[in-house]
This record gives structure tokens, C-alpha cells and sequence, in this order.
């Protein structure tokens, strides 16, 4: 088991973060974004942020190579329209899209959005540690909160006709 702690400041001890979300043991802060047959969309629980999103399958494994085909169909589908919804509905440009096989959760994708604030902190991968360091460290205000929260109920409205 490992002690998690969510951007709310709540502790989770959990085997497996994304198993616990996409199953719903742990509840998402705002809920669940957009779901399918093989995927979970949710806000990234750690790093309060608009629009920061994360795929997971709902299947627990950890490289993109186990998926099968009919996961490969939805999973490109579904990046596209969350993608696509970042854009259209929340105005994100650009989005860095992280997936590591080493994690200790199972396989997801993290889809971090670029904000003009974020640049002080570097244009490069290696910039994005500390942007999320900043975003759970100064960025837990009411204000942001509610703009997060807002940017969760746009995408579902989006996401979920």
C-alpha cells in the first residue's frame, strides 16, 4: 500500500492510484471527466491546474504495447476529443503529453496544458516538475480551485452530450 496525498490535501492509501480512481474507490475531485468501455478521463488529483487531465485504462497494466486492439481504437479516440475540448472549450494551445511505463500506477497519460505563467519556469520537459511543485504548493487558493473545478464541469458538458 502506499500513502497518497491528493491536491485537496486528503491522504489516500492505496495499492494502486489509478485502479482506485478509474474504479472508483477514490473519488475524483470534480469527478470523472469523460469515461468509455476501456478508459477513465479525470483532473489530475495532485496538481490543481485547468484542464490538466489524465487517461487511464481502466485495465490495469503498465505499456502502451498490452493494450488491445479495440483499446488502441478507443484510447486514440478519446485522447483526441479530450484534446480537442482543451482547445475548443478551455482555449489551451499547447498541451505536454507525458506516459512512463515505470510508474507505480498503471497505464495513463498525462495531458499538462502550457499556460503563458508556466514559461517563467522553462519551455522545456524539464520545466514541468516545478510547475507542478508550484501548482500544489500556490496554487491551492479558493479562486484557482473554483477555476479548476469550472474547467472539470466545461469539459464534461463538452464531453458528454
Amino acid at each position: 500500500m502506499r500513502e497518497i496525498t491528493l491536491s485537496n490535501g486528503k491522504t489516500v492509501e492505496v495499492e494502486c492510484l489509478s485502479c482506485a480512481l478509474t474504479s472508483g474507490e477514490v473519488e475524483v475531485e470534480g469527478g470523472v471527466i469523460v469515461e468509455s468501455e476501456y478508459f477513465h478521463a479525470h483532473q489530475d488529483v495532485a496538481y490543481p491546474i485547468v484542464g490538466l487531465v489524465i487517461l487511464a485504462s481502466k485495465r490495469h497494466i503498465k505499456c502502451f504495447d498490452e493494450l488491445n486492439e479495440p483499446e488502441k481504437i478507443d484510447y486514440i479516440n478519446l485522447l483526441s476529443k479530450i484534446r480537442k475540448a482543451q482547445r475548443e472549450i478551455l482555449g489551451i494551445k499547447h498541451v505536454y503529453y507525458f506516459y512512463n511505463e515505470d510508474t507505480t500506477h498503471h497505464f495513463h497519460i498525462w495531458m499538462v496544458p502550457r499556460y503563458e505563467w508556466m514559461y517563467e519556469f522553462g519551455r522545456s520537459v524539464e520545466s514541468v516538475r516545478p510547475v507542478l511543485l508550484h501548482a500544489r504548493n500556490r496554487l491551492n487558493d479558493v479562486e484557482n480551485v473554483k477555476s479548476v473545478m469550472d474547467g472539470i464541469e466545461a469539459l464534461k458538458k463538452e464531453l458528454n452530450p
